[in-house]
C-alpha cells in the first residue's frame, strides 16, 4: 500500500519515492528503480535496514520483544499448540480445524521414511562426521530421488515437496545421530506424534521398547515450535536466494542448513552450554558476571541479548518454563544446570545487564534443556534445522507463487583497481 513518497536528492537531482506501508512495523522506502533513474546504488551490509522482499508470515518487533506467526503471539503457540498445527499455520495462513489438522497430520507421517538406498549414503561420511555435515549432504541428496515433486511451477509439486521436507527432517536428523554413535538406524513409527517419534528414532534401540516421556516430549515440541521461523534471518534468506533462481526445494533447504551452521546463527545454544560448562558452579558466577562488565576482558556472556531482540526474547519466557518442567521429570542434578538457574537469577537482577537489555536469549535456555534430556552439543543446530524447515519451506512457497519474484542479485560498492592493461609474464 503506497501512503506517501519521500524524496531523495542527489546533487541536483531530485528523485520522489513511493512509502509502502505493511499491517505491522516500519514503513519501507521503494528504492527499486533509484538504480535506472539516477544510476546510484544504495549501500547496507548485513541488509540490516534492507526489506528484501514482501511476507505475511512472521513478523518481529525487537524494540517491544513481539514475535508473530501469522498474527498469533509465539507465547500462545508454544503454550497451547502442537508443532504440527504451527507448521500448518505457517504453511497456510490459517489455524486448522480438527478434522483438517488430522489430515495433515497423517500425510505428514506418509512421508517419515528415508529411501532405502540412502543408508549407504550415510555409509559414505566418517563416523565423526559433524551431523550438520551429514544433513547437508542427505537433504540435498532427496532432489536425487523424488523427481516426482521438483517442478517448481507446479502448486501440488510444491505442497508435496514441502510436505516431504518436513517429514523427513525428523528421520535424518536421528539417523545422523545414530551413525555418530555407531547403533542401528531404527525406522519411524507412525504410531507416534511427531516429536515422540523423533525422540524414539534419536534414542531408542531395537531390542528396548522406548518410553517417550511426556515431559520431555512436550519440551522437545516447543522448541520446535520456538524455531519454527524468525523473519529473515540469514539461513531464511539464503533458502529464498537459492530458490529465486529456480533451484529445486530440496537443494534451496540444503543451503539454509549450510548458512545456520554457522556459529553466529545457528550455533549460539551450543556456545552458551559451553560458556555454563566453564563456569562450572554457581559459587564462579559473580567473577564472570565481573568479566562480562569489563570491556577489556574478551569473555561475554552467551546466551544473553539478541541480535534483532532489544528486549526480553519472547521466546525465552516460554523456556525458561520448560527447563523447570524439564528438570523435574528427569530429575536433573548437574552443577552445571544449578549454574545456569543461578546465573539467570544473578544477571535479571543486575542494573548493567537491565540498562544494556542483556537479557536472557532462547538460545541460553534451550542448550540447557537439550543437553539434559540427552542430546550431544554436535545435534544442537542439527535439531534447530529440523524445526526450521517448516519456516524454510513456508517462505520459499511464497516466494515462488510470488510472480513480481525475481532471481536476487544484490549489487556492490567496488573499491578495486580501475581499468588497466595487461602485462605479459616475461614484462613483469
Amino acid at each position: 500500500m503506497v501512503d506517501n513518497n519521500a524524496t531523495l536528492n542527489l546533487g541536483e537531482q531530485s528523485l520522489d519515492l513511493p512509502v509502502l506501508e505493511g499491517s505491522c512495523g516500519p514503513d519501507v522506502v521503494d528504492i527499486r528503480k533509484l538504480y535506472a533513474q539516477t544510476g546510484n546504488f544504495t549501500y547496507d551490509p548485513g541488509f540490516t535496514s534492507t526489506a528484501s522482499c514482501e511476507s505475511a508470515l512472521t513478523f518481529i518487533d525487537g524494540e517491544e520483544g513481539v514475535l508473530l506467526h501469522r498474527g498469533y503471539p509465539i507465547g500462545q503457540l508454544a503454550e497451547s499448540s502442537s508443532f504440527m498445527e504451527t507448521s500448518y499455520l505457517l504453511l497456510n495462513g490459517e489455524l486448522p480445524d480438527q478434522d483438517t489438522l488430522n489430515d495433515f497430520t497423517h500425510t505428514i507421517t506418509r512421508h517419515t521414511m528415508l529411501h532405502d538406498q540412502l543408508r549407504q549414503f550415510y555409509q559414505g561420511f566418517r563416523r565423526d562426521a559433524h551431523p550438520m555435515a551429514i544433513m547437508c549432504g542427505v537433504v540435498g541428496a532427496l532432489s536425487a530421488f523424488y523427481h516426482d515433486s521438483t517442478d517448481i511451477s507446479d502448486p501440488e509439486h510444491r505442497k508435496i515437496s514441502s510436505h516431504r521436507l518436513i517429514a523427513k527432517m525428523p528421520t535424518i536428523a536421528a539417523w545422523a545421530y545414530k551413525y555418530s554413535i555407531g547403533q542401528p538406524f531404527l525406522q519411524p513409527d507412525n504410531s507416534l506424534s511427531y516429536t515422540g517419534n523423533f525422540l524414539r528414532m534419536t534414542f531408542g534401540v531395537p531390542a528396548e521398547e522406548y518410553e517417550v516421556l511426556p515431559a520431555v516430549e512436550r519440551a522437545m515440541d516447543r522448541i520446535f515450535i520456538l524455531h519454527a521461523d524468525h523473519e529473515q534471518n540469514a539461513s531464511t534468506s539464503t533458502v529464498r536466494l537459492a530458490g529465486s533462481s529456480g533451484a529445486n526445494p530440496f537443494a534451496c533447504v540444503a543451503a539454509g542448513i549450510a548458512c545456520l551452521w554457522g556459529p553466529a546463527h545457528g550455533g549460539a545454544n551450543e556456545a552458551a552450554l559451553n560458556m555454563l560448562q566453564e563456569i562450572g558452579t554457581p559459587d564462579r558466577i559473580p567473577e564472570y558476571i565481573e568479566r562480562a562488565k569489563d570491556k577489556n576482558d574478551p569473555f561475554r556472556l552467551m546466551g544473553f541479548g539478541h541480535r534483532v531482540y532489544k528486549n526480553y526474547d519472547p521466546r525465552a519466557t516460554v523456556m525458561q518454563k520448560t527447563v523447570r518442567e524439564v528438570f523435574e521429570a528427569l530429575n536433573v542434578t548437574d552443577p552445571v544446570f544449578e549454574t545456569a538457574l543461578r546465573l539467570e537469577e544473578l544477571a535479571l537482577s543486575d542494573d548493567y545487564f537491565a540498562e544494556k537489555k542483556l537479557f536472557p536469549n532462547v538460545d541460553f535456555y534451550s542448550g540447557i534443556i537439550l543437553s539434559a534430556i540427552g542430546f550431544p552439543t554436535t545435534m544442537f543446530t542439527a535439531l534447530f534445522a529440523l524445526a526450521r524447515t517448516v519456516g524454510w519451506v513456508a517462505q520459499w512457497n511464497e516466494m515462488i507463487s510470488d510472480p513480481g519474484q525475481k532471481i536476487g542479485r544484490p549489487r556492490q560498492l567496488y573499491t578495486g583497481p580501475t581499468q588497466r592493461d595487461y602485462i605479459s609474464l616475461d614484462k613483469r
